[in-house]
């Protein structure tokens, strides 16, 4: 039997070591497909659990974005109803003065500039507190990855992201007060020589609020530039110029803090990109709009005016002196900048070209290759 497979082998050993050699190939490419296949699959599970990890840092880091918001507001309030104090000329007006008069045209221009700057700020400090905390976010997740890992050098230690944090208060102080300069002239323009008897419906309101909202966000006619067009003219109260000493960007910055210096020109791209005026201006159109849906019902027909009109709209049907909506506007920042979750608030919180626009950037600035490019 022996004898007999050893002759069969001698007369196709050709064959026999081919037969082998193929064998043993396929088993080493079998051993090295399971390998390969066992890598991919380690890789895949560790990719899918760090795109896990960084979706709930992501998602944590929004949470903390709307309570940042929602804490800011106070203080964003008292800031506008210091520099705006129409309470003390209401107060005034209830001593009978003989300037009465005076005093309702002072109440007309500081009501509506109060509640517009109101819209105004409250809108940039959803999107501006929506791009630092997302950028910050993403240098504290790749922290933690690379500590996790080998200890690196920190790209944003806590004294960089208070440092960093801490330049929201040029919104809160010099730009507020810049925005109400430029809100109060435009209110002035449009309202100023109206007089207090003059009546206006929520549609003839709207349009005057338009009004204002283009001379102070579209650019002057000289300016032709695509980039210009591109770009916000809002970012000057959100940030402080580029030529502006660095000390004034943040709290005790020097020019040796260059980790900060980073973080803030990275900001300053981000607002002056056309994604985030597009966001901005969405903000803002459903801010406005929101104003108007607060002040509807002190517009709303009765049924001797539906009876007139023949017409339920509600929007151009019922006219308002404008003596009787400066207290209905003035009283607008308390929904606007409430510090519990109003409509206002939530609409502008819960938008989703903010929550994109929110990904986008935590995206940019929690991945590796787009930090080096």
């Amino acid at each position: 039997m022996l004898l007999a497979v050893w002759g069969f082998l001698k007369r196709h050993k050709k064959k026999c070591f081919f037969l082998g050699a193929f064998l043993g190939g396929v088993y080493v490419l079998g051993k090295y497909g399971q390998k390969k296949m066992k890598e991919i699959q380690e890789r895949e599970a560790a990719e899918y659990i760090a795109q896990a990890r960084r979706q709930y840092h992501f998602e944590s880091n929004q949470r903390t974005c709307n309570m940042t918001v929602l804490s800011m507001l106070p203080t964003l309030k008292d800031a506008l109803m210091y520099q705006l104090n129409s309470e003390s000329l209401t107060s005034l007006l209830k001593s009978k003065p003989s300037n009465k008069l005076e005093i309702w045209e002072d109440l007309k221009i500081i009501s509506f500039t109060r509640s517009i700057v109101a819209v105004y700020s409250t809108c940039m400090l959803v999107v501006l507190l929506r791009v630092q905390l997302n950028i910050i976010g993403g240098y504290i997740y790749l922290d933690n990855a690379a500590v996790s890992k080998n200890g690196t050098t920190l790209l944003a230690p806590p004294e960089v992201q208070q440092q960093y944090l801490s330049s929201i208060q040029h919104l809160l102080g010099d730009g507020l007060i810049e925005l109400i300069t430029v809100v109060k002239k435009a209110v002035r323009n449009i309202f100023g020589s109206m007089s207090l008897k003059h009546t206006l419906s929520l549609l003839d309101l709207d349009q005057k609020l338009r009004e204002i909202r283009t001379v102070i966000e579209q650019p002057a006619e000289t300016s032709t530039s695509e980039e210009s067009r591109s770009q916000s003219l809002l970012c000057c109260y959100m940030m402080s110029d580029e030529e502006n000493p660095l000390a004034t960007q943040a709290c005790g910055l020097t020019e040796k803090d260059i980790a900060t210096i980073k973080l803030l020109n990275e900001t300053r791209d981000m607002l002056e990109s056309p994604d985030f005026n597009r966001v901005l201006s969405s903000c803002l159109n459903r801010g406005f709009s929101r104003l108007l849906d607060n002040m509807a019902e002190f517009f709303r027909p009765t049924e001797q005016d539906i009876g007139d009109s023949g017409s339920v709209n509600s929007l151009s049907s019922v006219s308002l002196p404008l003596a009787k909506i400066i207290p209905i506007i003035n009283g607008q920042i308390h929904s606007v900048c409430s510090e519990t979750p109003s409509h206002f608030v939530q609409d502008l919180l819960t938008m989703e070209q903010v929550k994109d626009f929110a990904a986008n950037v935590y995206e940019a600035f929690s991945t590796p290759q787009q930090l080096e490019k």
